[in-house]
């Protein structure tokens, strides 16, 4: 059998979500897939993200992660995207990387990938359920499959019991998000590996 490929997409402004990208990433390669970790160009303009100090360092931190490429897309069985809300749906530097995918849909590139989600923001009714939903929606136009959590496991409600995808507050990622978050990832593998099977 197959290991399945896994990517883990992550963009993050001030380190939230690069850090369940990292949770996620080691969780899916103890449950047995082969994973790229890649993080989402940045778009903003530099003298916007060098104007604060916890985005600058965030860039600086993640700056030798490759950025995701139409080549990850193509390679991976599945993806686990990580990213913030804003204003009730992904950002934009995500929804850019998205809006170049329309080569490898049309040629059918991204039929029956797996595709699960996790998200933050600034306050527990931010938008994250939104921000969740509006990406299954953009996948479900690739002919994707949507593994969300569901209620599959209870570390899923000690995490505050989104069952469309772990979401926290940002700068509040604690042991049982890391727990919801490994969980998460490692479903992704266990149905991602039925269909490569």
């Amino acid at each position: 059998m197959s290991k399945p490929k896994i990517a883990v997409i992550f963009y993050s402004t001030y380190g939230t979500n690069h850090h369940m990208a990292e949770v996620a990433a080691k969780a899916a390669e103890e449950a047995g897939a082969e994973v790229r970790v890649r993080r989402v160009a940045e778009t903003a303009p530099a003298e916007v993200v060098q104007g604060q100090d916890a985005w600058a360092a965030q860039a600086e931190k993640t700056k030798d992660i490759p950025e995701v490429s139409h080549d990850d897309m193509t390679w991976a069985d599945g993806y686990f995207i990580s990213a913030p809300t804003r204003y009730g749906s992904a950002p934009s530097q995500l929804r850019a990387f998205i809006d170049t995918l329309g080569g490898l849909w049309f040629e059918g590139k991204l039929i029956n990938k797996t595709v699960t989600a996790t998200t933050s923001a600034q306050n527990v009714h931010g938008g994250q359920e939104s921000t969740l939903l509006s990406l299954y929606q953009s996948v479900m136009h690739w002919g994707a499959i949507v593994v969300a959590p569901g209620y599959t496991d209870p570390v899923l409600f000690e995490a505050g019991g989104n069952p469309y995808g772990y979401s926290a507050e940002a700068g509040k990622f604690d042991d049982k998000g890391r727990a919801a978050v490994a969980h998460q990832a490692k479903r992704l593998v266990e149905i991602t590996g039925k269909l490569v099977a």
